[in-house]
């Protein structure tokens, strides 16, 4: 492999591992205070006990999200420094404000962990409030550095050189709350699926009716709650995000659909796959009309296809898969929580079957992959562009040389802390199940975090 493709290979495999703990980052802490409200309004100390339980997986994950984090902006540097000299003048206040939001959402947990028992109760909500904004605003801040690549604004190259600088023009970029938006809604997605996988698993194997399984099934059908109602506006957002591809970055929304002929009433493709040769998607099911719909609210829009651009300006052509897989699980996602919903609130049963429980389990991985599949069509989507037509990546990567031994050294450290995290979070769940917390919670009223 050459060197870019290397480096791309490189920072991608970080990203991939990275977003894993910054999407929980972000949206364990608001599962954490809404067992927090409930707790305050109901004074039923097992959602005081989800959220200890919670807080401790939070810290672990925080543990690796923090150093792989400072690893992929340590990467930036390194591996793109024609990027980053356009960031360091022109995008540089994402990155130093999301310092202070990295800042509050650290201390206001430490308060919440170490002093919990010993502050008001609207303190404690308080402090929640500000590790949830000072989570989201880390994860907004440093995406809208994506959202900047893509819609870039606040400067213009002349000859090569950076001029007419605006940075709050270039913070506000076009694609900012589109993409802010898409970026805080999936994350919570995540955030109530990956909860309701654990409590699905673990009523799995505790017995019906007993305290243990009650209190798992209060965890789900929170987790599965929270996480379709997310899923929902999720959907919303992607429309609102497929019509700013239509107007900004058209030749991106054409390799989503595989659609190569500039047309009105243009085909909404779903499955298959986008077949160069014959430029058409095999295996796939055209909705009439839709993609049309969905790019301009109007059947009549006219969305142009890839055909209408040079070819080397399109995106890899596989993004339509990655583009179907992340819409079709987020459809799945929504379908899981109606059914739990019908199944529990209108047929009154409070019996799971079995085949449901492991629909339920695999909700949470599902969640991730959508994360991991809306990431990657998103920036190599973008491609050949580091910023959409003034910076080719080509333009924009290291010419050091000599990345092959570092790529095989990063993505080994990466198989480390994964196989660490994992190990630290069963051994500590193992010593300390939710039947001695329980048990505590029965026999004292001592708190938790004491």
């Amino acid at each position: 492999m050459d060197d870019l493709v290397i480096a791309r290979s490189m920072f991608g495999t970080t990203m991939g591992f990275h977003i894993i703990f910054a999407t929980l980052g972000v949206a364990i802490p608001m599962m954490i205070l809404i067992a927090e409200l409930l707790y305050q309004k109901t004074k039923d100390r097992e959602y005081e006990l989800m959220g200890k339980r919670w807080t401790k997986a939070f810290a672990v994950l925080l543990g690796v999200g923090i150093p792989s984090g400072t690893i992929a902006g340590v990467q930036l540097s390194l591996l793109w420094p024609g990027f980053m000299e356009v960031v360091g003048r022109v995008m540089a206040l994402p990155f130093q404000i999301e310092i202070y939001a990295f800042f509050v959402e650290a201390l206001f947990m430490s308060i919440y962990v170490y002093a919990a028992n010993r502050i008001a109760p609207w303190v404690r909500i308080l402090s929640l409030t500000l590790v949830v904004l000072g989570g989201l605003a880390s994860a907004v801040l440093i995406t809208n550095v994506h959202a900047f690549e893509g819609t870039p604004a606040g400067f213009r190259m002349v000859n090569g050189e950076i001029v007419d600088v605006d940075p709050w023009k270039a913070f506000f970029n076009p694609s900012f709350f589109v993409t802010a938006g898409h970026v805080a809604l999936s994350a919570y997605v995540t955030g109530g699926f990956v909860i309701a996988s654990v409590a699905a698993y673990n009523m799995l194997k505790a017995d019906f009716g007993s305290r243990v399984y009650k209190f798992h099934r209060k965890a789900l059908m929170l987790g599965l709650l929270v996480g379709a109602t997310f899923a929902f506006f999720t959907a919303i957002n992607g429309h609102e995000s497929a019509q700013m591809l239509h107007e900004y970055q058209p030749e991106k929304l054409a390799a989503a659909e595989g659609l190569f002929e500039t047309q009105r009433y243009a085909p909404l493709a779903i499955g298959g796959f986008t077949d160069r040769e014959t430029q058409e998607v095999k295996w796939g099911i055209e909705i009439p009309w839709a993609l049309s719909f969905l790019a301009g609210d109007s059947f009549k829009t006219e969305v142009i296809g890839l055909n209408d651009f040079p070819e080397e300006y399109w995106p890899p052509l596989f993004v339509h898969t990655l583009f179907n897989a992340m819409v079709g699980i987020g459809s799945l996602l929504i379908l899981l929580g109606l059914t739990a919903f019908v199944w529990n609130k209108l047929l009154k049963k409070d019996h799971f079957p079995k085949w449901m429980m492991w629909l339920f389990i695999t909700g949470g991985p599902l969640s991730i992959l959508a994360i991991e599949f809306g990431w990657i069509f998103a920036c190599t989507g973008r491609q050949p562009w580091t910023i959409y037509r003034m910076l080719s990546t080509e333009d924009s990567v290291t010419t050091t040389g000599n990345l092959a031994t570092l790529f095989v050294a990063f993505t080994s450290v990466y198989v480390v802390l994964g196989i660490a995290v994992v190990s630290v979070l069963l051994y500590y769940f193992k010593r300390n199940t939710a039947e001695d917390d329980l048990n505590k919670v029965e026999h004292t009223n001592t708190g938790f975090f004491s």
